[in-house]
């Protein structure tokens, strides 16, 4: 099997600006490549071009095949590893790899075989001490660096993918913790897989791990061939590596300089290349129904495990609804009470509704991993957007009973166990419905302090057609009455308790003497709540938007994030055979510096290495 990729360009932008020019290449089994260059040098544009995971706004062409055949977008033949990892920091090591397994694997596959595959990536990445350690958050200690950076690698090994791209997998890691990283992919290699790894400045003993080395520079080719003939190269061009010097050190430093040393006449040949199909295995993916269960397993134990998900908000709720119960203490049924009731109402929605918004850090580091996982063809939008509700559901439902229980009988609402029943489940549609609506808000805006003021600031646009702030007849008729006040959640809930507290409720009259008031004439009156329907309607109206909003995240998780990468075409090549590097012409004196003008190394776009030259015919 090899990894093929010819005159690969890439542009970005309306002026066409090039990350990678005609740069050719190829990968062999059982063998490590390390991608090196300065910065800017077009490394990940290159990684994340064999992996097909472009932005939409980049424009690609050229050639790449992988044993012969064309690659699809989300081949499971190639894994990609990038820079930033992304995990749920309340999971353990362990505990991350299964259930990426069981997402990924294929669903013939049994319990004990998938926890075998779990047990020897552990193994195989060297993360035995660590397996039952959590991986860490804002509270949590857990993994360093160097265990993270395996820990990327050991998922995306889980399926055994015949290449594995990775983007610097030793940034911000110590000599020690890269050398481990490296040796872990050069034994990976060693099993006859492909393994190609962006790198920066690697120390003498991890640079002698690789096999093969490609040097870009402004998105050409350097150097292509053998990382050991790297030095006899540079030699021959005139750029010999002092004795005391890191050859990688080395090799950056040449070709970010200007040079007058290399000669323009180093002959150009063809290579041709000719890929033998031994093998075309395709690996299945677990079925929808598993990853739907995975995905919502996890997430609960997530959620459980992360005190500020929901842990430390339940307390804030309840602290919440104690300070309503006090301030509207056995609110009676005297002329008073029927605006303190209103009152209390909307107090409870209002704030209530506002306190969701401290959901959305924790939203936008699920939504991370979401991404990662669906950019490598793991899960779907619809997977993760159910599982989300799901395992949010028992959160959400004691957030509502134990705030709205508290709520109920200290304010001394209308008596009776359907009315506290109907209090509490109408709370917890409406907070469905403003996490949803912070979730929406979290995958357009994934930034905290930016989403968690956007978030804010249509939370209460949302609530501004409701009877929270005026009621529903005193609204203007344009956009507000129509159609706001039936958009609006905070809308539906409101008046739906409401109808909950007052109907069937007198209250004293407003004059001594006088007929007590009832609530069906307060209702209309004083609230401008309508009766032509029951609190019932209202509270499916609530579950028929929960869903709307439900369908809209998943919208917007399709259409918005989605990388949408071009398709690469792909044809057949003629015999592999390797060219021998051109002579070089005699080295011009040093006198002719000041007379030439200087050239960088990397536009001599035909310095190759034994095993690389391009001839335009």
């Amino acid at each position: 099997m090899v990894m093929i990729w010819e005159d690969l360009t890439v542009t970005i932008g309306a002026d066409n600006k090039k990350l990678l020019d005609a740069v050719t290449g190829f990968a062999q089994p059982g063998r490590i490549m390390a991608v090196m260059g300065p910065s800017g040098c077009g490394k990940t544009t290159l990684l994340t071009s064999l992996a097909g995971t472009h932005a939409a706004n980049v424009t690609e062409a050229g050639n790449i095949q992988i044993n012969g055949k064309r690659r699809n977008l989300y081949s499971k033949q190639v894994s990609f590893v990038g820079q930033e990892e992304l995990f749920l920091g309340t999971l353990t090591v362990k505990e991350t790899l299964t259930y990426s397994a069981n997402m990924r694997l294929p669903s013939k596959m049994t319990k004990q075989e998938i926890d075998k595959v779990v047990e020897d990536t552990i193994i195989e990445m060297g993360l035995e001490d660590c397996a039952n350690t959590k991986i860490g958050n804002w509270h949590l200690r857990g993994i360093s660096n160097g265990e993270k950076k395996r820990l990327s690698i050991g998922l995306e090994i889980l399926t055994q993918p015949f290449v594995l791209l990775l983007d610097e997998p030793t940034s911000g890691l110590d000599s020690a913790s890269a050398f481990y990283v490296i040796q872990a992919l050069s034994n990976i290699a060693f099993k006859g897989k492909i393994v190609i790894c962006s790198i920066h400045q690697p120390g003498c003993e991890t640079f002698n791990i690789f096999d093969d080395l490609l040097l870009l520079s402004n998105g050409e080719t350097v150097y292509f061939g053998e990382a050991k003939m790297a030095l006899k190269f540079f030699a021959d061009a005139g750029f010999p590596c002092p004795i005391k010097r890191n050859p990688s050190d080395h090799f950056l430093m040449s070709i970010n300089l200007d040079f007058d040393f290399i000669n323009e006449a180093l002959a150009r040949c063809h290579v041709s290349i000719e890929i033998l199909c031994n093998s075309n295995i395709v690996r299945s993916s677990a079925n929808w129904w598993k990853q739907l269960s995975t995905l919502t397993k996890r997430s609960f134990l997530n959620m459980n495990r992360d005190l500020g998900y929901y842990w430390l908000r339940i307390i804030f709720y309840i602290l919440t609804g104690i300070t309503i119960g006090t301030l509207f203490f056995h609110i009676g049924t005297g002329n008073s009470s029927i605006l303190a009731r209103g009152k209390c109402v909307s107090f409870i929605y209002g704030f209530m509704i506002s306190m969701s918004c401290g959901g959305l850090p924790f939203f936008i580091v699920e939504l991370k991993v979401f991404y990662g996982e669906r950019s490598k063809g793991h899960c779907g939008e619809a997977a993760f957007v159910i599982s989300n509700l799901i395992s949010s559901f028992p959160f959400l439902l004691l957030v509502s009973i134990s705030s709205g229980v508290v709520i109920y009988f200290m304010v001394q609402f209308h008596p009776g166990f359907e009315n506290c029943t109907f209090f509490c489940i109408n709370l917890f549609c409406c907070l469905s419905v403003v996490e949803s609506c912070i979730m929406v808000v979290a995958a357009i805006i994934p930034n905290v302090m930016t989403g968690i003021g956007t978030g804010t600031g249509f939370i209460i646009f949302m609530m501004m057609p409701s009877q929270i702030f005026r009621p529903l007849n005193d609204l203007p008729k344009f956009f507000w009455r129509y159609p706001m006040s039936y958009l609006s959640f905070a809308s539906w809930a409101v008046q739906g308790q409401y109808k909950n507290d007052m109907l069937g409720v007198e209250f004293d009259p407003l004059l001594p003497g006088g007929p007590k008031v009832t609530g069906e004439q307060v209702l209309p009156i004083l609230f401008g709540v309508s009766l032509s329907h029951g609190k019932w309607l209202d509270l499916t109206v609530l579950v028929i938007l929960l869903f709307l909003h439900r369908l809209l995240l998943f919208l917007v998780l399709r259409y918005n994030k989605r990388g949408i990468s071009h398709l690469l075409w792909i044809y057949a090549m003629g015999n592999l055979q390797f060219a021998k590097r051109g002579l070089l012409k005699k080295k011009p004196s040093m006198s002719s510096k000041k007379q030439e003008p200087t050239r960088p190394l990397s536009s001599l776009e035909n310095a190759m290495s034994p095993d690389y030259a391009i001839l335009k015919l």
